[in-house]
């Protein structure tokens, strides 16, 4: 049981978008966003630890994976739309802030 869980962290393990100063601002918009979406991720996985489900049992590595794999969509549908990103890429987009 431990190995799989060890598999699902290695699978939920978020890329972190590289910027530097050479990123042009149409790329930097999408890295701010993939930025924005592992900030989600990590709310909602927090938010939704100790959901019940009367229908799967807990502790199923297959519904925790389900689980996971939902939130993390979730979270990149979702980016770009809370502001997080806008923030970051105003900020970012001033050439001397890199």
């Amino acid at each position: 049981m431990q190995h799989i869980n060890q598999d699902i962290t290695l699978i939920n393990k978020p890329k972190i978008p590289i910027i530097n100063k050479n990123t042009p601002k149409d790329k930097l918009r999408e890295k701010t966003d993939n930025f924005e979406a592992i900030i989600l991720k990590i709310l909602l996985d927090n938010a939704l630890k100790n959901e019940n489900n009367i229908f799967a049992d807990k502790n199923d590595p297959a519904n925790n994976i389900y689980k996971s794999m939902y939130r993390e969509e979730l979270a990149n549908a979702s980016a770009g739309s809370f502001g997080f990103s806008e923030l970051l890429y105003n900020y970012l987009s001033n050439k001397n802030n890199l």
